[in-house]
C-alpha cells in the first residue's frame, strides 16, 4: 500500500503579504517604476487599455510609492469591479 503524498502549502509571499492589490495587479497587468521620457511620475499602473493610475513624481521611499499603488489598485478595483 503506497503512503499517501501531503501537500504542502506554499511558502508565504512577503511581497503579497504586504502589497496585496499590487500582487494581484501584475497577473493581468503591469507596474511600471521610475520616469520615462513621456511622464514624470515615478510610479505607474498600468493594462492593456493604458494607463489605469499615475503617482506623483516622488515619494520618500520605493515602499512608499508601492503603498501608493496599492491603494489606487483597490480604489481602481473598487469602482471597477
Amino acid at each position: 500500500m503506497m503512503a499517501k503524498r501531503k501537500t504542502q502549502d506554499p511558502p508565504p509571499d512577503p511581497f503579497a503579504e504586504r502589497y496585496p492589490n499590487v500582487a494581484g495587479w501584475a497577473l493581468d497587468g503591469w507596474i511600471e517604476l521610475g520616469p520615462t521620457d513621456w511622464t514624470r511620475s515615478f510610479i505607474r499602473v498600468m493594462d492593456i487599455g493604458g494607463m489605469v493610475w499615475e503617482g506623483a513624481d516622488h515619494y520618500p521611499s520605493v515602499h512608499e510609492a508601492l503603498l501608493a499603488a496599492d491603494e489606487a489598485i483597490a480604489e481602481w478595483l473598487d469602482e471597477n469591479g
